[in-house]
């Protein structure tokens, strides 16, 4: 069973005015053993869709997400779990996805910061801002889910993305406890 974190001050305030996502929920899992990769397929939840997989130096890393709804309190927002999964552990997050062709957007964060990052599908695509974008196309265009968003940027234009919009990242910090 996943576990709500308790949040700090501002983004509780954020969350609750529907202006953030929900912090990260771990879930514990036992750890592995050593020298051996879980495969937790059967613990992932309905309709969980793989957004990337690669091997890091913590193990075996996957990314998926699932329980995409439209965001209630804010048109054009969507909602999507989103699950990273390590050999000793899988933490669940709710983020907030625009698919506006004007503002596409991310907005992700943990306890202690709130991490909004504009997109511009159909451009450069770096290990900085990668996991972002293929959770917006797994979010926004779900037939192109685990593609290479390196390699939409005819599939972007034809959507009307420009490829010209301005990334960029605010990061707003917690109040210390």
């Amino acid at each position: 069973m996943l576990n709500r974190l308790c949040l700090p001050g501002a983004l509780a305030l954020l969350l609750a005015l529907g202006l953030a996502p929900a912090a990260a929920q771990p879930q514990a899992e036992p750890a592995a053993p050593a020298g051996a990769a879980r495969d937790n397929a059967e613990n992932r939840p309905a309709g969980f869709r793989l957004v990337q997989e690669k091997v890091t130096h913590r193990g075996r890393e996957v990314v998926g997400i699932y329980g995409l709804a439209a965001d209630p309190a804010q048109q054009g927002l969507w909602r999507v779990q989103v699950w990273q999964e390590l050999d000793d552990r899988v933490t669940v997050a709710t983020d907030k996805i625009s698919c506006s062709v004007s503002a596409p957007l991310r907005i992700t964060g943990t306890r202690s910061r709130l991490i909004v990052r504009e997109l511009n599908p159909g451009g450069v695509i770096t290990p900085a801002n990668r996991l972002d974008h293929l959770i917006w196309w797994a979010v926004c265009v779900p037939e192109q889910t685990g593609r290479d968003p390196a390699s939409l940027a005819a599939v972007a234009r034809r959507l009307g993305y420009s490829g010209q919009l301005p990334e960029r990242e605010q990061i707003l910090l917690a109040p210390a406890r």
